[in-house]
């Protein structure tokens, strides 16, 4: 049995009283929310801002995986809540708080209308038909330039307005206002996607990732469940695209490729994709390696595919389940020596 359905049975045994990974989850929330106490610089803060906004993105992955789905229109879905909060504040002068709250809903009513008849395929069919939706979007994004500027983009995305409180104020213009609306979202889509797995329709989706047809033998429709997790997939990435929008404050078609989607499948196989906490490690490995080997230059890509390369051949299960087996066998080697 896969490592990742086991570790995703492990967690729903534990059910009520313990879900593995979040423990985890909330030091590092935790940490992260003290962090800019010792940030020094706009540019370390900005690539913080973008590593959460990731750990929504792969979040939005991990909803539908956990069926056994292969989503590769995350990027697609990405950008279409990107553009509906960029032209409803922008043409329509909606207030951005409001944009920013439509952009899930928009994407998870085309969610619905899309996942209806591509969700009656399964396996590799699915992947490329999802395949075909992120380049399908992607080249409407670029063409229909009287709508989405086309590759030229729109500027000046507005920033969501201040929120006073009394005498406080959450500067959401700065870095570090939005620092923390970013690292509220990423909680959130960590504790949905927690919720969601142990929950009964996520007892549902890991049945169905063991054996469809069982569970259509039973009498459960499982499209109506494959179909949830599709939208709420849609739902978490079109969030993620709102809060990538209105961050940089450009937009143009190019963040919402193909590679996009591939991305956010890595950050989930890369941190440990039968985990909770995975995803979180895996959306900062991606974000942050790259920056980190810009010291090589021209060698930088090359560099970090040699690193995915080889941590995927020889950490399949992911960091998390790594190192998390690594601090058991340590402990139970300290137990078994004497004192």
């Amino acid at each position: 049995m896969p490592e990742e359905i086991v570790n995703e049975e492990q967690a729903l045994k534990t059910g009520r009283r313990r879900w593995p990974g979040m423990s985890v989850v909330a030091a590092l929330v935790v940490v992260l929310g003290l962090l800019p106490l010792g940030i020094s610089g706009s540019y370390k803060m900005h690539v913080f801002i973008l590593a959460f906004i990731y750990i929504v993105i792969s979040s939005s992955w991990r909803a539908i995986s956990i069926s056994g789905q292969f989503n590769i229109a995350i990027g697609a879905f990405m950008g279409i809540g990107a553009y509906s909060s960029t032209l409803l504040s922008v043409k329509l002068d909606w207030p951005v708080w409001l944009t920013m709250a439509a952009a899930p809903g928009v994407t998870a009513v085309l969610a619905v209308l899309a996942g209806y008849p591509s969700l009656r395929v399964k396996g590799h069919y699915f992947a490329i038909v999802t395949l075909a939706y992120n380049m399908v979007i992607f080249i409407v994004l670029m063409t229909w330039s009287s709508l989405t500027g086309g590759e030229a983009g729109i500027s000046n995305v507005p920033r969501p307005p201040d929120i006073a409180i009394g005498v406080l104020v959450w500067d959401l213009d700065s870095r570090v206002g939005y620092y923390y609306l970013a690292l509220a979202a990423a909680a959130l889509a960590t504790l949905l996607c927690a919720l969601i797995l142990h929950s009964r329709v996520g007892r549902v989706l890991v049945a169905i990732r063991q054996n469809e047809a069982l569970i259509e033998a039973a009498g459960v429709h499982s499209w109506r469940y494959k179909l949830l997790a599709f939208v709420v997939s849609a739902g978490l990435a079109g969030l993620a695209g709102a809060l990538y929008a209105h961050f940089i404050g450009f937009l143009n078609p190019d963040a919402f490729g193909v590679d996009h989607s591939l991305n956010a499948i890595l950050a989930v196989i890369l941190g440990g994709s039968g985990t909770l906490s995975g995803p979180v490690v895996g959306a900062f490995a991606v974000v942050f390696l790259p920056e980190y080997l810009r010291v090589a230059e021209n060698y930088r890509l090359v560099i970090y595919g040699f690193i995915l390369v080889t941590a995927t051949i020889f950490m399949p299960r992911g960091l998390v389940p790594l190192v998390a087996s690594g601090l058991r066998a340590l402990a139970a080697r300290l137990k078994r020596e004497p004192a």
